[in-house]
């Protein structure tokens, strides 16, 4: 269920939740000037509103059953309660979230932390740049140079600001501190890491982890290779890594839409079946496609595993928490922690000094055998 909302009303109910934050004045003089992380929830697990929803007085949004008690919009914040299991009239999802101001369908929730951490002060010697994750639940960017990239117009056409969130992996090229202290790292959307169109951004590095050696060290690096497999199961939207019979691992996943948000069929989204090959790996990706009508273009994918030379990956998603729905444009979709553990199980092992690696038949990495039950 969703209603409008006045502004006026709508910064009263913030002001009483955890979501005013998400407001900070923004136009195109503020994108430029530099923006220290604010004061986020005091919680363990920090929920970030994915797109405007309804607060409900109880877990459904059956009229009949529960009534909307407010509204929460793009980057609001709530303290995380828990999940239940709910009545979701029409969606395949039926968990909600339960908060103290009460309940939100949880796929429009992103869960997060809030991490912060020590900043470095100067770029490490000899280094041309690192890889960093986002350890909170965003980071607003101050923009360098000129607008460059469509995600960002688009952005500016809404009068949003342009933030990382939590999960993203970005490649940082600069490190300088302002007279208060600040440390601020340079984000490079640039073709060479990340292959994004070149916009460049900073953020205070409190919000970003510089990677280790550690956190991408491989999985199981002692299990042969060609013993090591992925399923993907379409119909219940679940994958499995299996070293030879004994699963390993297990999680939620968003495969291709069978329709757009229109209703329609759509067979270009559908997410191919059989034996595909890892042939390509990356940390951090931007992703785009499609035309003006249904084109999108996202910044900072996360452990992007390629299966398929028409561009399907196995990747974290952000900017959603609809695991178990099918809704992507035909990737399989995972929590970023997900896409993380999948990465560094798969083979080959890429380290920090690559950054990413691409193969050619007849190599390959590990294969991902995607299935679904004929209806």
């Amino acid at each position: 269920m969703k209603r409008n909302l006045s502004r006026r009303d709508f910064l009263k109910f913030a002001g009483m939740g955890l979501g005013a934050m998400a407001l900070r004045p923004f136009n195109l003089e503020t994108l430029y000037l530099p923006k220290p992380l604010p004061q986020f929830p005091n919680s363990e697990i920090i929920g970030r509103i994915l797109g405007m929803t309804d607060i409900m007085s109880r877990s459904s949004n059956d009229p009949l059953q529960a009534s909307s008690v407010g509204v929460l919009y793009d980057d609001n914040l709530v303290e995380w309660g828990r999940e239940v299991v709910g009545n979701a009239v029409g969606r395949t999802n039926q968990r909600f979230l339960e908060t103290s101001q009460g309940y939100i369908w949880a796929p429009l929730v992103q869960p997060t932390r809030n991490l912060p951490n020590v900043s470095i002060t100067a770029m490490p010697a000899g280094a041309s740049g690192f890889w960093a994750e986002v350890t909170v639940p965003y980071i607003d960017l101050a923009l360098e140079g000129p607008v460059v990239s469509s995600w960002l117009q688009s952005l500016i056409s809404y009068n949003f600001p342009p933030r990382l969130y939590y999960g993203q992996v970005v490649w940082i090229d600069q490190v300088r501190a302002d007279t208060n202290g600040v440390v601020y790292y340079r984000w490079n959307e640039s073709p060479g890491h990340g292959y994004g169109p070149g916009d460049i951004f900073w953020a205070d590095g409190a919000g970003l982890k510089i990677l280790t050696d550690e956190d991408v060290a491989p999985i199981s690096p002692e299990v042969e290779p060609n013993v090591k497999t992925i399923r993907v199961d379409l119909t219940y939207q679940t994958l499995g890594c299996f070293e030879g019979l004994n699963e390993v691992y297990f999680c939620r996943i968003s495969s291709g839409a069978e329709f757009n948000t229109g209703g329609e069929p759509v067979d270009n989204w559908k997410t191919p079946t059989g034996d595909l090959n890892t042939h390509w790996k990356i940390f951090s990706l931007n992703m785009s496609g499609g035309g003006s009508a249904a084109g999108y273009s996202t910044p900072a994918v996360p452990w992007v595993t390629m299966i398929s030379g028409e561009g399907i990956a196995i990747h974290g998603a952000f900017w959603h928490n609809d695991f178990g729905e099918r809704r992507s444009h035909g990737c399989i979709n995972l929590k970023p922690e997900d896409a993380k553990w999948v990465f560094r199980w798969t083979t080959p092992h890429i380290s920090l000094a690559q950054s990413e690696q691409r193969m050619t038949w007849p190599d390959h990495g590990t294969v991902a055998s995607v299935t679904q039950l004929e209806v």
